[in-house]
């Protein structure tokens, strides 16, 4: 699973999801992919049960990029511990995505095989995504 090699902190604070995607609002590399619609975290295991799904159904041909990246620790505290005593150790990491952001390109696979690969992996993620086509693509 993805996460940063190393961080400059260890844990971060929460923080707003405010506004839409600046960068990453585009298609840079595939003909076709996934955009979000809504704001979220999404954890690196939910960026890898989508890959799979894609890669899978794509029966590894053409190409997948991941856009997103989960550099965001989350933390949490042991079951039936007491309020107080500092912040919980980091349990996992997530990505923070705002509406617009591109998600997941693939080329190289049939319009078809592509929507199909791509709502695959949408049903994987906690967010509401669309399917879009880059403008000067062609059969």
């Amino acid at each position: 699973m993805l996460q940063p090699k190393r961080t400059k902190f260890r844990r971060t604070q929460k923080g707003r999801i405010k506004g839409i995607a600046q960068r990453g609002a585009t298609i840079a590399f595939g003909s076709f992919a996934v955009k979000s619609m809504d704001e979220g975290f999404i954890t690196s295991r939910q960026i890898e049960s989508a890959r799979v799904a894609v890669t899978r159904y794509m029966k590894r041909e053409g190409k997948v990029w991941i856009r997103i990246f989960p550099d965001k620790p989350m933390t949490s505290k042991p079951a039936e511990v007491r309020m107080g005593k500092g912040k919980g150790a980091p349990s996992h990491w997530v990505a923070v995505i705002r509406p617009g952001r591109i998600m997941f390109e693939i080329e190289g696979v049939p319009l078809a095989v592509a929507q199909e690969a791509l709502r695959l992996a949408a049903q994987k993620l906690p967010v509401r995504t669309k399917f879009i086509v880059r403008p000067d693509y062609t059969e």
